[in-house]
């Protein structure tokens, strides 16, 4: 195989020396303008106007947010699935199926040709940053392993296909990049999950794999189906792959993972790094350590807008840009693509810790929050305390879900029960109190509302933890149709009709820190 680091750090040298000057500001006027003139003759140019855009104002003048509903109901569904100059010039070939994590309703999200060549800059700009920070890589030297979804498209009509968006990615993958990629065509095909992890499983041992790419919880199981097929060798990465250098992740909140991957990155030479790649567009990627914040990716064919989450229900809410953004604030990020979605509410939130690159964190989900008692809850706050809870019995955590339980004959006030499903050994009782007991403290603490509620003598009652057996939340997602890829286990679910389908799974009895 030929090593093909050497041409990646020759393009990493001329692109690194672009982002070097780069004014995101500048960068981000011209992708809208850009935009706006492409898509001035479709039917959503015409409704607003685009011929007369001049300025970032003029457009948020006339686009007002729309979220996928809006977009759907108005532009998409009329004519799908043949989307021709609709909201992007053309017709639209691809859609990229993406499940509302907490509703479940799938989305359909236009995959344009610009937006194919976008995620791709994307993708070579998060390998730049690798090569900056480490000059002595050898990336290219093995293959790099990709834990997507299925490749095997749905053809909707003749010529326009859906499915995953990791499956479109692995579909589109350039001649010059697939001798570095694992895994070949065939296996990706694969539809079945367990029947792809068991291949991918035994095929990757015979790899000299240098990175890998998935959604952490994805990526665990595949793990233990790894190290369960040869247990005589040391539970870690660097026992299965010397040559180890990158773990990439992406569209989760990495710190319920973080212990676990530190763990098994133990004694190697491998970094993680994230990237923030959804359905919709190529966002933003890490350049430095991580939790340095992630580089938005100002030059790559979609534009942004920042709405303060505080006043996202407004009438007319302030829509910010790179150029006036505030640090330390929490947005939720509005997109503006090149496959025709226009001030299009992801449905993501973030806060911004540089202006000069513009980096930011992923915070959470606009619809990650517990209110049904008006406690107001963000995701943050509650990965941020179930976080601390592991750490505080010692313990890791696959994944976790968690919902409102309502009064009923039982019990006069509602509360929270929180569905977890724990690596090793599922805590006694005395832990699990603890465990509760400390969301209970850190959620107090951060959160004025929660406190009232819970010391206030009315409103909450203790918090209620389910620890569900290994391998009930991948069960779960199976019997949604939602295993592997790029789906994700839900954190905060405000549908009810969705938790109690994931209550059906956990047969565990249910323990309060009041025990």
């Amino acid at each position: 195989m030929i090593d093909g680091t050497p041409f990646l750090k020759l393009y990493a040298r001329k692109r690194g020396a672009e982002l070097d000057r780069e004014n995101a500001v500048e960068a981000q006027e011209q992708q809208l303008l850009k935009l706006v003139r492409c898509a001035a003759n479709t039917r959503f140019g015409r409704d607003h106007d685009f011929a007369t855009i001049r300025t970032v104002a003029d457009f948020q003048a006339r686009v007002p947010l729309r979220r996928y509903e809006d977009m759907w109901r108005d532009y998409w569904q009329p004519t799908f699935p043949r989307l021709t100059d609709c909201t992007w010039p053309g017709t639209i070939s691809y859609f990229a199926l993406s499940s509302g994590t907490t509703s479940g309703t799938t989305k359909y999200i236009p995959v344009s040709d610009d937006m194919n060549k976008s995620n791709s800059n994307g993708a070579k700009d998060m390998l730049v940053h690798h090569v900056r920070n480490r000059p002595h890589t050898k990336l290219l030297g093995g293959k790099n392993f990709m834990l997507g979804g299925s490749t095997d498209l749905t053809e909707l009509a003749p010529g326009i296909y859906a499915g995953d968006l990791s499956g479109i990615v692995a579909a589109r993958l350039s001649a010059w990049s697939r001798p570095f990629v694992y895994p070949p065509r065939e296996v990706a095909l694969i539809a079945d999950w367990e029947k792809k992890i068991d291949v991918l499983a035994h095929g990757v041992l015979k790899e000299d794999i240098r990175s890998v790419a998935g959604t952490p919880s994805w990526v665990l199981l595949f793990f233990e189906r790894l190290f369960a097929l040869q247990p005589e060798r040391p539970r870690n990465l660097r026992a299965f792959f010397p040559h180890l250098e990158m773990v990439t992740h992406g569209g989760v909140n990495f710190a319920p993972y973080r212990p676990q991957f530190e763990a098994l990155l133990e004694g190697s030479h491998a970094e993680t790094r994230e990237v923030y790649a959804a359905s919709e567009g190529f966002i933003a990627s890490a350049d430095r350590c991580p939790g340095e914040g992630m580089r938005l990716a100002a030059d790559n064919g979609n534009f942004f807008e920042f709405v303060p989450l505080s006043e996202l229900g407004n009438a007319k809410p302030t829509r910010h840009w790179v150029g006036n953004i505030e640090l330390g604030v929490d947005y939720a990020i509005v997109v503006s693509s090149c496959a025709g979605l226009f001030g299009y509410v992801l449905g993501d939130t973030v806060r911004f810790v540089d202006r000069k690159p513009p980096r930011l964190l992923v915070t959470g989900r606009t619809s990650y929050s517990l209110s049904a008692f008006g406690e107001h809850l963000t995701g943050e706050e509650i990965e941020d305390a179930v976080g601390a809870a592991a750490k505080a019995i010692g313990a890791a955590i696959a994944d976790f879900s968690v919902g409102s339980v309502f009064p009923d004959a039982s019990r006069s006030r509602g509360g929270h029960l929180y569905v977890v499903e724990f690596i090793g050994a599922t805590p006694d009782a005395a832990q699990s109190k603890r465990f509760l007991d400390e969301i209970d403290t850190v959620l107090s603490q951060c959160n004025d509302d929660y406190r009232a509620h819970r010391f206030g003598g009315f409103g909450l009652d203790p918090p209620l933890l389910k620890a569900v057996p290994r391998g009930t939340f991948e069960a779960w997602m199976k019997s949604r149709g939602q295993l592997g890829g790029q789906h994700k286990v839900p954190r905060v679910i405000a549908n009810q009709d969705l938790f109690t389908s994931l209550q059906a799974f956990a047969a565990a009895p249910t323990i309060s820190n009041t025990q």
